[in-house]
């Protein structure tokens, strides 16, 4: 029986795969209290315990904007940390899937990103990002029988998980008549189940070490929106299925007219043909995963 190792079984993304990825093997799951992720002796030490077939890489430093000031702690979670699991998986002839962010681009593009296009990030927490790609990609270089794959996506949230702009939205719903959301930023949103699903289906081939080719995989819901657009989404679905809500307007606002620590990529739509070829499954609509999301966390909230 195949073993997995997923790491960050905590977070938003990570509780999903608890669900999705127990079905394919002997799934062994690490929270981040029982990793220190800055520890690279620490990682080594429970993956060579583990001894898995795959390591499915959920953990990540994503503070956006506390990472300008914690440059350092960003690296050593979203660079050093995944560039030490390739080098264990390459040792112990394991497979890795990481996740990854269309914040290693610059927003700059006005169609969907692709895999080939050309990295640039434009804040600390994309750098660190950027950084993690690049080590894991250098041991495949190094090595090519060391098979793994880097999953970017983009505007995740899901019913588990602390916070995310869904549930922010409903909260200051919740409390304010008005709400200003930035209206020039865009992109797509993606359920976390769908990420949890996606990858899922990805591991066999990972798990097969032949199936799929190394390398870059953009993966998102479908459809391109706004901020703006997509907090009118949530208050329409939230209003419908009953969230107590004092909403009356959200106010479209410009970027510059809501200034935080680091820059957004202005467009971060992501092209996912390739990883769509492999999975044979175009993925939902991101509306319809909205509304998908807000009814599981309906009867969460309300139950």
């Amino acid at each position: 029986m195949s073993r997995i190792l997923l790491i960050g079984s905590a977070g938003q993304v990570g509780q999903e795969l608890q669900t999705t990825l127990k079905p394919l093997g002997d799934l062994i799951s690490v929270a981040r209290e029982h990793l220190d992720l800055t520890q690279p002796d620490r990682i080594r030490q429970v993956i060579q315990s583990a001894q898995p077939n795959l390591i499915v890489n959920a953990a990540a430093y994503t503070a956006v904007d506390k990472a300008e000031t914690e440059m350092d702690l960003a690296k050593a979670i979203n660079a050093e940390a995944p560039t030490v699991m390739a080098e264990v998986c390459q040792q112990m002839g394991a497979s890795l899937i990481h996740i990854s962010t269309d914040y290693v681009f610059d927003g700059s593009k006005n169609t969907p990103y692709t895999e080939t296009d050309t990295p640039n990030p434009i804040g600390a927490y994309g750098q660190s990002k950027l950084l993690g790609e690049e080590g894991i990609r250098q041991v495949g270089d190094r090595s090519p029988d060391f098979h793994y794959a880097i999953l970017r996506t983009a505007w995740v949230y899901g019913a588990q998980g602390k916070g995310n702009f869904v549930k922010t939205m409903l909260r200051v719903g919740a409390d304010r008549p008005e709400i200003r959301v930035v209206a020039d930023q865009v992109g797509t949103p993606t359920w976390s189940t769908e990420i949890a699903r996606a990858i899922a289906k990805l591991s066999p081939h990972f798990l097969a070490a032949s199936e799929a080719p190394s390398g870059i995989y953009h993966f998102t819901n479908n459809g391109i929106t706004s901020w703006y657009d997509f907090a009118v989404a949530i208050f329409e679905e939230a209003e419908a299925l009953g969230f107590p809500l004092k909403l009356e307007q959200v106010v479209p606002i410009t970027t510059a007219e809501y200034p935080t620590p680091t820059r957004r990529p202005a467009y971060s739509a992501l092209a996912c043909q390739k990883i769509s070829a492999i999975l044979q499954t175009p993925t939902p609509q991101w509306r319809q995963s909205l509304r998908h999301m807000l009814t599981e966390l309906y009867s969460l909230t309300h139950s």
